[in-house]
């Protein structure tokens, strides 16, 4: 049995809305695309540095030259394992022109798909 062209419309809709939400999702759960190789050496040559620096005041006896290396050393590593700004803007963050901002609440994804499908009902009737 065909679906009328109105449920064919609701149905095109909500697979719509469905990549858009998955791909959102996707983004959302992967945290960065791909990773920018420039921050990962740069942030591995510091904490390299970072721990000559540590060592080196260990066996000098030098309690500010070791407490700089450890300072180096985590640095290093959050610039190697932090996300760029690039990776962030590429990512979307507003709706396109003539959507709907999606609804943000306490509630759950099934709460608010429930009263999406409650709207509608109720706009059919």
């Amino acid at each position: 049995m065909p679906l009328s062209e109105q449920e064919q419309r609701l149905l095109e809709e909500m697979e719509r809305n469905l990549y858009r939400n998955d791909a959102d999702f996707v983004a959302a759960v992967s945290g960065r695309g791909r990773p920018n190789y420039r921050s990962i050496v740069l942030g591995i040559l510091l904490a390299l540095l970072g721990v000559a620096g540590l060592i080196a005041g260990v066996a000098l006896h030098l309690l500010i030259v070791g407490v700089i290396g450890f300072g180096l050393m985590f640095a290093g590593v959050l610039l190697a394992i932090t996300p760029s700004k690039r990776a962030a803007a590429g990512r979307p963050s507003a709706p396109k022109a003539g959507t709907q901002a999606p609804h943000r609440s306490s509630a759950g994804f099934m709460d608010r798909l429930n009263e999406r499908w409650d709207r509608r009902q109720e706009d059919r009737d």
